[in-house]
């Protein structure tokens, strides 16, 4: 039992220090939540904007920069915890393989990557909320934090996703950029329509959005809005395993070949034991 828990721990303090070394996510953190937050509070008219939360079917008139922030502040920590999830699973996947080739258990990888991706999802959601409620105060800020949450988790798996398939860097970011634009932009209030069709039902940050609207204008608990977040974490997560144990699994089978590349195969005699036999 102790050595399973000291693989675990080690494999954790693993993707800590390669989280830790990131640190154009540490910036994206510490400037661009706050910024990002700030500007729309700040450039965003505060008239009143009024939308049906699909949720409750209640008609809610917030202010447009208060439901911006709401928007930006998904936008925000999905973007950078699918980005820190992203990098550490592309550029941590060789070392992954090297891990599972010398008998390090895979169970243990896998869950040090959910337990770093929980702590890095915890820790930017309650940031986030903090900076919004410096500008004012939701309703249910507990609810506001779950619901951005379970929208990180979501997009760390799906970083997961993207950083064991694809075999570009840019392909990934360019992946969880357009995802998460697309994905907030068609439920933003302010988009138009978009927020009233029923294709929204099917998009990974349903759930959160509905959620984290109640939490900063309603008195509405709505754990059915988090729990459906939490299909799509588990849909993601379930491809993130797929993907890892196909890429461990074939480190686990793959047979090295010591022969150089540039150098012919050598030819084996017809007779191998004329061959072998002294010359008179």
């Amino acid at each position: 039992m102790r050595r399973h828990l000291n693989l675990f721990v080690t494999a954790v303090r693993f993707d800590l220090v390669e989280h830790a070394r990131n640190r154009l996510a540490m910036v994206l953190v510490a400037v661009f939540i706050p910024c990002w937050i700030s500007l729309a509070y700040a450039v965003i008219p505060s008239r009143h904007l009024t939308f049906r939360l699909r949720a409750t079917g209640q008609l809610l008139a917030p202010a447009g920069n208060q439901i911006t922030q709401i928007t930006g502040a998904i936008n925000a920590v999905t973007l950078i915890t699918g980005f820190m999830m992203f990098a550490v699973t592309f550029n941590g996947g060789r070392f992954d393989r090297r891990l599972a080739l010398a008998g390090y258990p895979r169970i243990h990888l896998v869950l040090a990557k959910t337990t770093s991706l929980t702590l890095a999802s915890g820790a930017i959601a309650a940031y986030a909320t903090a900076v919004l409620c410096l500008a004012w105060s939701p309703r249910q800020p507990l609810l506001l934090a779950a619901a951005l949450f379970c929208g990180a988790m979501t997009y760390g798996v799906l970083g997961v996703v993207f950083g064991s398939l694809l075999r570009r860097e840019v392909e990934g970011m360019f992946a969880l950029v357009m995802t998460s634009l697309v994905d907030v932009g068609l439920q933003n209030p302010l988009a138009g329509g978009g927020a009233g069709s029923q294709v929204v039902r099917f998009l990974p940050t349903y759930g959160t959005m509905q959620a984290a609207s109640a939490a900063g204008f309603t008195r509405e608990w709505l754990p059915g809005d988090l729990a459906v977040q939490f299909l799509w974490f588990a849909g993601a997560a379930f491809l993130g395993l797929l993907a890892f144990h196909r890429r461990t699994k074939d480190a686990l089978t793959a047979k090295p070949s010591f022969r150089l590349p540039w150098l012919p195969a050598r030819r084996q005699p017809a007779h191998p034991a004329r061959a072998t036999s002294t010359p008179r």
